[in-house]
């Protein structure tokens, strides 16, 4: 199979899954456009055939990995124009910690599904447990966290219970 093949038989699903990720058609397309290189670039390593598509989507899930790490950084250098206020912000983000802070059966979930980039099926595989279990522990682990979040940083839950608004982190760091 060569890339031509690989980009006709998933890079519409590939697409649309990145755009449900970024939220942005011009960074989708980006990270699409990256995807594929790599595909194009790390082919010769594929040995099954079979796994191909599980294999592009894990390049995907790097490249928007690496999409947020760029984003972030830029993020902390617009609001922090000089070095002290850059300072504070990056102490804000408490994201790690509320992870740490997880009950460990939720942590290992989210840690394999969403830092390690597996799937929920590997993940549970990995645990040995259920898929059934593993999204209902994702599904719990996201309620601790949006409650966390909103405690500590402020954060309010819109009506499609997204955290929304400015980090206040003050509290948390007393």
């Amino acid at each position: 199979m060569d890339t031509q093949e690989i980009w006709r038989a998933h890079s519409e699903e590939v697409y649309f899954f990145i755009l449900k990720r970024v939220k942005d058609t011009e960074a989708a397309s980006d990270i699409l456009q990256n995807t594929f290189y790599n595909t194009h670039k790390n082919l010769n390593q594929i040995e099954d055939l079979i796994k191909i598509r599980s294999w592009v989507f894990q390049i995907a899930r790097n490249e928007i990995a690496d999409y947020f790490k760029r984003e972030a950084k830029y993020s902390v250098r617009l609001k922090g124009e000089e070095d002290k206020g850059a300072e504070k912000y990056q102490d804000i983000c408490c994201f790690n910690r509320f992870i740490e802070e997880l009950p460990e059966h939720y942590k290992s979930v989210i840690k394999l599904v969403y830092i390690d980039g597996k799937t929920q099926i590997e993940a549970a595989q990995v645990l040995k447990i259920s898929l059934a279990n593993v999204k209902a522990r994702i599904r719990r682990a996201k309620s601790l966290l949006k409650q966390r979040f909103n405690e500590c940083c402020k954060y309010e839950i819109n009506k499609n219970g997204q955290l929304t608004g400015e980090p206040d982190c003050a509290e948390c760091f007393d």
